[in-house]
């Protein structure tokens, strides 16, 4: 049995969150989606607060994946312990609220979804994402496999990719904002993809308003981010998977714009 496992760019700013609640419920009937995961983390620009995360939910997502932004609204800790799918990287520190990952049922199988974090030019230091994503496939067995990778660097999500090719149904990375042109099936049967893209501002430098960045590469005085004003897209990834091998068919690249 075929199926279509869609994947959603990181929603930046209310502009994004309304763009996503009237565009995905379209995307999901278009392209005969049967699992969808969104990346949340950016809906408050920086953090997701509980009603956004609802409003994902009633707009079709089946789980929530986060990145390094999963303080950013700190309302949203007591949520995310009650709402089993909604999930923050796997490999941040052991003590922090929340779950790395989630086993949903549905009728084609189980789904194991999962979100990792790049140590790459971050801010922090999580634990290596490698062997977090080792240790998780030795545990937990799923006819699908999903990773979320929230990760600055190229180098670091491709050798990700390669690392997990045919032990995982789909990696994508999120946290760069800007749709990479390689989606692809790997040798393995792993589909991939650098980077989703985002949802929201499509005039704006990464979602957010172009003289704010500006601002700051010029080196004057930070300020608080806002969403650039403006008409909205939509970018994800499109995976068919296989549900009999849990391997990837076809993985394509979308940008819908509001």
């Amino acid at each position: 049995m075929l199926i279509n496992i869609l994947a959603v760019g990181d929603i930046v700013g209310k502009s994004g969150l309304d763009c996503l609640r009237r565009r995905l419920p379209s995307v999901i009937a278009m392209k005969g989606i049967n699992f969808t995961v969104v990346n949340g983390e950016n809906a408050a620009v920086l953090g997701l607060t509980p009603d956004m995360a609802e409003t994902m939910f009633d707009a079709g997502a089946d789980v929530i994946t986060l990145g390094n932004h999963v303080w950013g609204k700190r309302e949203i800790i007591p949520y995310m312990e009650d709402s089993p799918n909604i999930i923050r990287p796997l490999n941040l520190a052991p003590q922090v609220p929340g779950r790395g990952y989630v086993l949903v049922e549905r009728d084609f199988g189980t789904v194991l979804v999962a979100n990792l974090i790049g140590r790459c030019s971050m801010d922090f230091g999580p634990d290596n994402p490698f062997l977090a994503a080792d240790k998780l496939l030795d545990e937990h067995k799923a006819a699908i496999t999903l990773i979320d990778f929230h990760a600055e660097a190229t180098s670091e999500k491709l050798a990700l990719g390669y690392y997990l090719d045919g032990r995982v149904s789909a990696l994508w990375g999120t946290h760069t904002h800007v749709q990479t042109s390689d989606a692809q099936v790997l040798p393995n049967g792993t589909g991939y993809v650098t980077d989703v893209g985002m949802t929201g501002p499509a005039r704006s430098v990464l979602g957010v308003k172009a003289e704010q960045s500006i601002n700051m590469f010029l080196g004057n005085p930070r300020e608080r981010y806002e969403a650039a004003p403006g008409h909205c897209k939509l970018e994800c990834v499109v995976f068919t998977i296989d549900t009999e091998t849990g391997k990837t068919q076809e993985a394509e690249v979308l940008r819908i714009h509001d």
